[in-house]
């Protein structure tokens, strides 16, 4: 039999990674390093091993029942730890396709098992044999911005996609400085997706525009569609929803997370009557950005014939009255959103009836909503604090003695939100009770900038000694001092998160009125694992020197008010190998800082810069030197079209080129 090198491509003669120490890429996992041909060769076809092996794989062996037979090997193939000769005698003399065929079986089955996109990224790099595998074993796809990748593009290469992640808007939506109507329309995935993936089960999307008719199209489909997210979206009503509630009749979840859902009171549907009548699958049902009322009734019904439902949001037209009446139907449920926590006019007083609801409730493990909290109806989630692992107050005007009495009994708490509204001295309480904390949200009750701080380094110094072993924090104050950031570093060194929003321009330390380049030095100095870091306060080049020579995982960085000159810049875009997403707004960085990052671009996912020095000029030059990039510059008004200042500056990496459906406002460079 012919003798030829095997490494990881089914056709050594066309792989063009040889030699095979280059068939990894440098981000792979060990669950992909673990496949390295170099460090673990698989044996040439003509030895015995190789032989057995195949006549093994081949055949379906090593599903007998009798685990202890196999083993797994470096190179992640079976073996017996006996077999008989004949086995591979058997084998001899046939053609190399049968070779062939076996390693993309091979292959195609060790790929099942990596679930992490990243993972599946770099395995389909190896080389052609490996990209094919991969794109037929992948069943989960996620794009994090909508005009990466045409639909068409994307269908094509994955024909077997099962689940879907699409990402719309830049994040700055969400702080309206992207004008409406800008695009991230859903309508052009849908339509793509309708005839090209009859199993698709589930779809999340964020910050997208989501038309009814999208719905209608997705709802009727898809027969075994199960799942559907809507994050920060708009577009639709409750006329889609009701198209979803009623033809997907496999529906396990149907999330509404901070979409602008608003109908007029006249064309407002029923959509919670369209569920089927009898049972659901239904497992979540998440709904509190609604902003039109429900059926009640209806509501109830479903509720009671969910068996399998174990969170459940509701909006604010849902009262304590009927809320304990909903918990009564669902005693399974562990995650709560409470709607209102308020008794609407004439209902009477139910607090009996909601304590006695949290008491049954005894798998309940997070609780949110509040948005009309009344505070004599607070003490009714007592008999829940015990278990709780997440709590959300971040929509609840609550005091310092309010909150006391809830998070002295919340001793295992993991995620907290709440608004500054607390002050410093319950953050102190959280910090005394709360040593499992992993998460923690501050968020401002007046988020304008002259607003007086009701949180500051005496709270966030709290924190750090008391919940050492927080991973993620986001913290909105007016003052701060270094001295509390170092500490935060130095006490939580397992921090992933680290975005801290001084509310006011250019503010120092505001004990020693210096900088605030020491604080943010400490934090990637000391957090190892960083990978999302917001600066903001009286910041010099320093901080970003910092950053650039210690920020070796940061992903995300978010820039406000802050930097002196270009330098700051190019720090970051030389130093930060790992970064992909880089907010900028109202920062002095200039042409030169942008220019300085030509190298890096094509690796990350996105630039936005507002309100700094940018030129269009300046922008055009990105746009001439690297032409796969899509540089978007979007104006507030058209009249200034022909103005040499740029206001916002949106640049991503496109497979798909330019965008097609662009607003007038929007001017692709």
């Amino acid at each position: 039999m012919k003798q030829i090198k095997w490494y990881a491509c089914k056709n050594p003669k066309k792989n063009i990674f040889n030699p095979p120490s280059v068939l990894f890429h440098r981000e792979a996992s060990p669950s992909i390093r673990l496949l390295n041909s170099k460090t673990s060769p698989i044996p040439p076809p003509s030895s015995p091993l190789r032989e057995v092996q195949f006549a093994m794989l081949g055949n379906g062996d090593c599903d007998d029942g009798n685990d202890d037979r196999c083993s797994l090997n470096t190179c992640g193939i079976a073996q017996p730890n006996s077999r008989p000769a004949a086995a591979a005698s058997s084998l001899v003399g046939l053609p190399p396709p049968f070779f062939d065929q076996v390693l993309d079986n091979v292959l195609e089955n060790v790929l099942c098992f990596l679930t992490s996109h990243r993972d599946r990224n770099a395995a389909s790099l190896v080389c052609k044999s490996w990209f094919l595998a991969e794109a037929q074993t992948r069943l989960e796809l996620f794009i994090g911005n909508c005009y990466a990748v045409s639909p068409a593009r994307a269908i094509g290469r994955f024909r077997c996609i099962q689940s879907l992640v699409l990402k719309g808007k830049p994040r700055f939506a969400d702080f309206n400085l992207i004008p409406l109507g800008w695009g991230a329309r859903f309508s052009p995935w849908i339509a793509a997706m309708a005839p090209s993936y009859p199993s698709l089960q589930r779809i999340c999307l964020k910050r997208m525009t989501v038309a009814d008719a999208d719905l209608v199209i997705l709802a009727t489909s898809f027969p075994s569609f199960r799942d559907l997210t809507l994050i920060c979206c708009d577009g639709f009503t409750t006329a889609g929803l009701a198209a979803i509630a009623e033809n997907c009749r496999q529906l396990r979840s149907l999330d509404l997370i901070e979409n602008d859902v608003e109908d007029d009171d006249d064309d407002g549907v029923d959509w919670v009557s369209c569920f089927p009548p009898g049972k659901t699958c239904l497992e979540s049902l998440v709904f509190d950005c609604v902003g039109c009322a429900v059926n009640l009734e209806a509501l109830e019904s479903l509720v009671a014939r969910s068996p399998s439902l174990w969170r459940l949001r509701v909006n604010d037209y849902i009262s304590v009255g009927r809320l304990f009446r909903l918990m009564a139907r669902a005693p399974q449920l562990t995650h709560l959103g409470t709607g209102s926590f308020s008794s609407f006019d004439g209902e009477g007083d139910f607090r009996a009836s909601l304590e006695s609801a949290f008491m049954a409730s005894k798998s309940l493990v997070c609780i949110s909503g509040f948005r009309d909290l009344a505070p004599e109806y607070l003490p009714s989630i007592y008999p829940a604090c015990a278990n709780l692992i997440s709590l959300n107050l971040s929509y609840a005007l609550i005091t310092t003695d309010q909150l006391k009495p809830v998070i002295t009994r919340c001793h295992n708490l993991q995620t907290f939100w709440v608004l500054d509204s607390v002050l410093d001295e319950g953050l102190q309480m959280v910090a005394a009770t709360c040593k499992n904390l992993r998460e923690l949200r501050v968020f401002p009750l007046d988020a304008t900038e002259d607003s007086e701080g009701s949180v500051s380094d005496v709270g966030l110094v709290a924190i750090s000694e008391g919940c050492k072993k927080l991973q993620s924090i986001l913290y909105f104050c007016q003052t701060m001092t270094n001295a509390a950031v170092v500490a935060m570093s130095n006490n939580c060194q397992d921090l992933v998160v680290f975005r801290l929003c001084i509310m006011g321009r250019h503010r120092p330390d505001h004990l020693t009125g210096e900088p605030m380049d020491e604080g943010f030095g400490a934090i990637v100095k000391n957090c190892k694992n960083l990978t999302r870091l917001a600066v903001s306060g009286l910041l010099t080049d320093k901080a970003f020197a910092y950053i650039g020579k210690y920020g070796k995982l940061v992903r995300t960085l978010s820039v406000a008010f802050a930097g002196n000159s270009d330098l700051g810049l190019r720090y970051v875009l030389e130093g930060c190998p790992k970064l992909q997403k880089l907010e900028i707004r109202d920062s002095p960085f200039g042409d030169t800082g942008l220019l300085s990052g030509i190298h890096h671009y094509y690796n990350m996912r996105f630039l936005w810069m507002s309100s700094c020095k940018v030129s269009v000029k300046g922008c055009k030059e990105v746009a001439r030197r690297l032409p796969h990039m899509v540089v978007e510059v979007i104006r507030d008004r058209l009249e200034d079209d022909n103005s040499v200042a740029m206001e916002k500056l949106y640049m991503y990496r496109s497979l798909a080129g330019p965008r097609n459906d662009a607003p007038p406002f929007v001017k692709l460079l």
